[in-house]
C-alpha cells in the first residue's frame, strides 16, 4: 500500500529543486544544529537529566506534525534539515559535555 499525497501537493517525480531544496535543508541544518546545541548545553548546566527529558519531550512532540507535513513541497526541506539539526545538535552536546 503506498502512501501516495491527494490534492494540490501531489509528489511529482520530474519537478523536485534538489539544488534549491537541499540549500534549505543544509541552512535549517546548521542554524537548527546551534540552537539545539546551545540549548542542550545550557540545560545541561542545570541538570543533564533534565537536558535529555527536555529535548525528548520536544522530539516526540514534534513528530506527528512533521510526520504529516513531510509530503508538502517546501515544508519536506525544511523537516529534514530539522531532523539533521536536532541529530547534530544532539551529537554535538553529548561530544561536548563529556569532554
Amino acid at each position: 500500500m503506498s502512501q501516495e499525497c491527494e490534492g494540490p501537493y501531489r509528489a511529482q517525480v520530474d519537478s523536485v529543486p534538489w539544488a534549491a531544496g537541499g540549500t534549505v535543508a543544509v541552512l535549517v541544518a546548521l542554524l537548527g544544529g546551534v540552537a539545539v546545541y546551545a540549548f542542550g548545553c545550557a540545560l545541561a548546566a542545570v541538570d543533564p537529566l533534565l537536558a535529555i527529558a527536555v529535548n525528548v519531550v520536544a522530539a516526540v512532540g514534534v513528530a506527528p506534525t512533521a510526520w504529516r507535513w513531510r509530503f508538502t513541497p517546501v515544508v519536506r526541506w525544511v523537516l529534514a534539515g530539522a531532523a539533521a539539526a536536532v541529530v547534530l545538535g544532539w551529537i554535538a552536546v553529548i561530544v561536548y559535555e563529556v569532554s
